[in-house]
């Protein structure tokens, strides 16, 4: 209970002001098409440098919780994830706010960000010690079937032909191959000098799902059915509470996945909103409506997200080893006050990391506050015409793109394989199972690699992968997984025809 002696230290003045701005500031950033939990945290780090650790950490802190939280506004509103972590929002969000309904979407969200990212953080403060030891158990093999784990969700995540999902995720695979191998050093599909680099996940996540509506835009012009615009409902934080309250399942699943992908280390909590998603709807009664503005589908993937915020310290802090992109820049400003991650820290460092901590905790509830006040207000922008709309998405797009590394070759890269996103969808193919397996593709490439590397000085690839009970229950969650899409497609046919 040491986190108690150090909660009233959040409260004192300069910190709870600079923890009410970190959260402000986050939630417009995560808002804001290609700016990243990681860019926010990054870009933020030299403003630490005036701030003794506490308060630096605690503005590192409240930025990495909002910004989360607050890609779920664009997700939601514009189809476009505010960062990877939101992706599975657009499923439901987006359809939800065509149909006026863009004010309960994301007052949902943010009810459901609350929920999980409380009980995540609480995970931290009370379970680090016995989590720290879960998680030097995953190994090379155990993540490479985690990543397995989440691709074989790619057939049936917001596609209604199985075959079409499965094309979908490959066609994202092979775009996560483009570059050099980071294990081994070889080139693969670099066609130009600009892909050399790879293909850079926000320029892809901008491209695949903000492009196709941009010229979907374009091309209806001012149309008559322009001029009648979205019609945003109103709708009582009262409902909201109560719908959220109501949906227990998919909260219990959006924070139990959340939680467990957090915790591995280099598996990516970006595939915790997916893969909650997928497990909700493979769970729920009312399968059928997911895709179609189900509020199941948002609870599901923005507790998923938030939840994962708590868990990815959980290494960082105890063993210095980041569980996420944004946990490695963390690490980071950590160094930089004088704080050394590790097993004794919250021995020789209390009176910075508990504060840290319980500044996380604080910062979710004021997260959801200003989420829900600005709920109303941010759903207008449903209500803008397409031809207005257009060009200021066109602007956000490039912006976003342009502002990963100042570069133009990202704003080539989103356009192109946007427009590719766009003739796909003519043929029924989905941006989700794309961006999954562009995301899983090369973390489950880079650990059988390096697990193959490995097992040539053990005992072999078989024995290596195979063996172990952690390796065998993720070997038969991937079996069932593939079972059941198998079978729900099966079943599907035989009601169509």
């Amino acid at each position: 209970m040491d986190f108690l002696n150090y909660f009233g230290e959040v409260f004192s003045l300069w910190s709870f002001l600079i923890l009410l701005g970190g959260t402000i500031i986050g939630l417009i950033l995560g808002a804001t098409p290609g700016l990243s939990p990681t860019m926010a945290v990054a870009l933020a780090i030299p403003f630490t440098f005036q701030m003794d650790a506490v308060n630096g950490l605690i503005l590192l802190g409240a930025l990495y919780t909002s910004t989360v939280a607050g890609g779920a506004v664009s997700a939601i509103l514009l189809k476009i994830p505010g960062a990877p972590a939101n992706i599975a929002t657009t499923l439901d969000g987006n359809a939800m706010a065509k149909k006026g309904e863009g004010k309960k979407a994301l007052q949902l969200s943010f009810l459901a960000s609350l929920v999980g990212g409380v009980l995540g953080v609480l995970l931290l403060i009370f379970a680090t010690p016995v989590l720290a030891k879960w998680t030097l158990a995953f190994k090379s093999s155990e993540s490479f079937w985690i990543a397995i784990v989440g691709i074989t969700i790619i057939g049936t995540l917001g596609s209604k032909s199985v075959v079409k999902g499965l094309l979908a995720g490959c066609i994202g695979m092979w775009i996560g191959t483009i570059g050099f191998d980071d294990i081994q050093g070889a080139q693969r599909f670099i066609f130009h000098p600009s892909l050399s680099g790879g293909v850079h996940i926000i320029p892809a996540l901008i491209g695949l799902f903000a492009i196709p509506q941009i010229i979907d835009m374009f091309l209806k012009g001012r149309s008559r059915d322009d001029m009648e615009v979205i019609k945003v409902a109103p709708h009582p934080i009262t409902k909201a509470v109560k719908e959220v309250a109501r949906r227990t399942r998919a909260l219990g699943i959006g924070t139990a996945v959340g939680s467990i992908i957090g915790i591995i280390p280099g598996v990516g909590g970006q595939i915790a909103g997916l893969v909650a998603y997928d497990q909700s709807r493979n769970f729920s009664a009312e399968r059928e409506k997911f895709g179609t503005g189900h509020s199941e589908g948002i609870i599901a993937a923005e507790s998923a997200n938030n939840a994962m915020v708590g868990p990815s310290l959980v290494p960082l802090l105890t063993l210095s080893i980041p569980g996420s992109p944004t946990a490695a820049v963390l690490l980071g400003g950590l160094i930089i006050n004088g704080i050394f991650p590790g097993p004794g820290i919250f021995k020789t460092d209390p009176h910075v990391v508990w504060p840290f901590i319980n500044s996380m905790l604080i910062g979710q509830i004021l997260m959801c506050i200003f989420g829900l006040l600005i709920a109303g207000w941010a759903a207008q922008i449903a209500r803008v015409p397409r031809h207005v709309m257009a060009p200021m998405v066109l602007a956000l797009a490039v912006f976003g793109s342009y502002s990963v590394q100042l570069s133009m070759d990202h704003v080539y890269i989103m356009l192109i394989i946007g427009a590719g996103m766009f003739v796909l969808e003519r043929y029924g193919f989905s941006a989700a199972p794309l961006v999954l397996g562009l995301i899983l593709g090369p973390i489950a490439e880079e650990h059988f690699v390096t697990g193959a590397a490995i097992a040539q000085a053990q005992d072999g690839i078989i024995p290596f992968f195979f063996t172990g009970t952690l390796n065998l229950c993720l070997i038969a969650i991937v079996v069932a997984s593939i079972t059941y899409s198998v079978w729900m497609e099966i079943r599907n046919r035989k009601v169509r025809g």
